[in-house]
């Protein structure tokens, strides 16, 4: 434990690392840590509102909590799944899709995360928006723009710094939660709405869709905040911690949402923040609620951010070579990010809802897939013996282009295809399913399946042990000794 202090008192506040190897010497943080954050990270505005689609759009209290809880354990496992990555390898999350990409094909699937992330956080600030909107006195308009100004801030600021304010946002968000659920009990029948139970497969699989893309959607960039963890950090701890945080928090303010939605007698679509804050009530009440929940979103919308961030420099360092990051492109590249997502939030933020819903289970299509090879490849294939050096290097080990995890990853998204249900695209199998969207199941399973028997036939040469840029350094070290002494005795 002393040793954990220590390494984080020396830890200056500014990150000055970005898609780099964490040395060993660097590694700091408890486990505790990875728990408060994605806690802190669901304790949310966003996850309320997603629980509140279960209801709005047509599922009745009992099965829509039923299903948010089982796509909340799913899809939980598979987020927890990348999560255990972080402290073996390193390494930001998406830098290890160039095992199964290549170190440019990686950019395939790291393009399609950078667009999650801009479309997350536009989501979120519209939401954040409105709260200090409220706060303030000022137009939503203007509250955008102070919470932009915000997460830029923390963002470039970095680890240590998100890491504090999710625990910080744990706190605030447990006692909000508090209070929002005491006041919700006080105001309205709960035992009734439980009572009534028109069980349907459409609705019900909505309801386990939202929450299975909800946390499927922060595999690609979970092990970014876990791989400052000592390497010897056991990955089953790491798994419990990322996850239980991550699922416990969704699922408490899902479950606002959805009872929040079902006494609103429709009021909630279009005035999501002003109803949740007038259930706790007003003045004094009403400004500390709207300042929890502006808060709650910074969180998660810096995670996006800085996500975004690692992207954009994973892709640029994989066809140009190894990339350092100043300070200064670190606030170019999340000035840009922040913009972007800002615009769009300006322009979307009074259609939001639904395409909040369309947008969230669409994504379903690009990243389970994703998932399901990542995981596969490192947990069955390689077992986490990664060439880390190679990495960084297109005429190594991994090469420039693996078309065997390119080929699996399309097919995984196509064979999606007959089965997706949104605004944006709906299958010619959904109408005869009664209208389920499986998508997701389908994108996660038969991509798993085929990548895992294509993989042991063709798989390149996987490494004996995990190779690490520190042991490589020991071995040439080593090998040039050796070549020494023997030149020496000849």
């Amino acid at each position: 434990m002393a040793f954990n202090t220590e390494r984080a008192g020396s830890t200056p506040l500014i990150e000055r690392r970005s898609i780099d190897y964490i040395p060993e010497a660097e590694r700091h943080g408890r486990l505790f840590s990875q728990f408060t954050l994605w806690m802190g990270a669901n304790l949310q505005i966003t996850a309320i509102v997603t629980g509140a689609l279960a209801v709005v759009l047509g599922g009745d209290v009992f099965w829509s909590l039923i299903g948010l809880l089982i796509g909340q354990l799913l899809g939980g496992g598979v987020m927890a799944l990348h999560a255990a990555q972080g402290p073996k390898l390193g390494l930001p999350q998406m830098i290890s899709s160039r095992v199964q990409f290549g170190v440019y094909g990686a950019a395939i699937p790291i393009v399609l995360v950078c667009l999650m992330y801009l479309g997350f956080t536009a989501t979120g600030t519209v939401l954040s928006g409105q709260a200090l909107g409220q706060l303030f006195g000022v137009s939503d308009s203007v509250g955008i723009l102070i919470f932009a100004s915000v997460i830029v801030l923390v963002t470039v600021l970095g680890y240590r710094v998100i890491h504090w304010i999710g625990r910080v946002a744990s706190v605030i968000g447990v006692i909000a939660f508090v209070f929002l659920f005491w006041r919700l009990m006080s105001q309205t029948d709960v035992g009734a709405l439980l009572q009534i139970r028109h069980f349907s497969w459409s609705s019900f699989l909505l309801a386990v869709s939202l929450a299975a893309s909800w946390q499927i959607a922060f595999g690609p960039y979970v092990a970014d905040y876990s791989r400052y963890l000592p390497s010897a950090t056991s990955s089953v701890k790491t798994f419990f911690a990322a996850g239980a945080g991550s699922v416990i928090g969704a699922q408490v303010a899902m479950i606002l949402g959805v009872f929040a939605a079902a006494s609103a007698n429709g009021q909630f679509a279009g005035h999501e923040v002003a109803y949740i804050v007038g259930l706790g009530g007003t003045g004094a009440t009403a400004a500390l609620l709207y300042f929890s929940i502006a808060f709650g979103k910074v969180t998660i919308s810096t995670l996006n951010s800085y996500g975004s961030f690692m992207c954009i420099a994973t892709i640029i360092s994989g066809f140009k070579g190894h990339l350092t990051v100043t300070r200064m492109q670190r606030l170019v590249f999340v000035l840009f990010i922040v913009g972007a997502a800002t615009l769009i939030a300006l322009l979307g933020q009074h259609s939001f809802l639904g395409a909040f819903k369309s947008f969230i289970l669409f994504l379903l299509a690009f990243f389970t897939p994703w998932s399901a090879i990542n995981l596969v490849d490192y947990y069955c294939i390689t077992r986490e013996r990664y060439d880390v050096p190679a990495l960084a290097d297109p005429n190594g080990r991994y090469g420039r282009w693996n078309l065997l995890g390119i080929s699996v990853y399309v097919f995984g998204v196509l064979v999606q295809l007959p089965f997706i249900s949104t605004k944006f695209y709906t299958g010619p199998l959904v109408a005869a399913l009664g209208d389920v969207d499986i998508s997701w199941i389908i994108g996660l399973v038969l991509p798993a399946a085929v990548y895992y028997f294509c993989a042991k036939k063709w798989h390149s040469a996987v490494p004996d042990r995990l190779i690490l840029p520190v042991e490589q350094n020991s071995t040439q070290q080593a090998k040039t000794s050796g070549a020494g002494r023997a030149a020496a005795q000849a």
